[in-house]
């Protein structure tokens, strides 16, 4: 249960429907730690997708209900999720702040993530395996994702800057 729970992919998902929820009931929903929250599902669901589809995806093969599960959280939450922000907003809600505080909860996953399995010998992705890959290798491809997820917060803020403000 606490290793389902580990995966950036259950995490994202979570912080998707947690962040969604709300606007159900009111779609002007704000708030200070809202809108950190709601920029790191955005950005965690769309990582989420994008490193499994360019790593993860050739190295699983599901069926039955693991093959829905898997398109559910790696293919149709991070796409509909975006582009449910992108039609429905709410907008404006991301600032520089915003986009600084988004980055401690997938900061503090990874060192949770590197302590963890340095202490019990299991990582939730191959490409995090200090084990087998060692911390350089590690540390290079959570750089790049970290690079990568960077770039996604600035565009992001930048077209919740250029696209109209929503209204509920």
């Amino acid at each position: 249960f606490v290793n389902l729970f580990s995966y950036f992919t259950i995490q994202s998902n979570v912080l998707v429907l947690v962040t969604a929820i709300p606007l159900v009931f009111a779609a002007r929903h704000d708030g200070a730690l809202w809108r950190v929250l709601r920029l790191d599902a955005l950005i965690g669901i769309t990582v989420t997708g994008v490193v499994f589809a360019t790593v993860l995806a050739k190295l699983v093969d599901p069926s039955g209900v693991a093959a829905w599960t898997n398109a559910g959280f790696h293919y149709f939450a991070p796409a509909w999720a975006l582009a449910g922000w992108l039609l429905f907003g709410p907008r404006p809600r991301i600032t520089w702040r915003v986009v600084a505080l988004a980055f401690a909860w997938p900061s503090a996953w990874v060192v949770y993530t590197l302590v963890r399995g340095a202490a019990i010998g299991w990582y939730p992705y191959p490409f995090l395996d200090a084990g087998t890959l060692g911390y350089a290798q590690v540390s290079l491809n959570i750089a790049v994702i970290l690079v990568a997820s960077l770039v996604l917060a600035v565009v992001l803020l930048a077209i919740d800057r250029r696209l109209p403000a929503t209204r509920g």
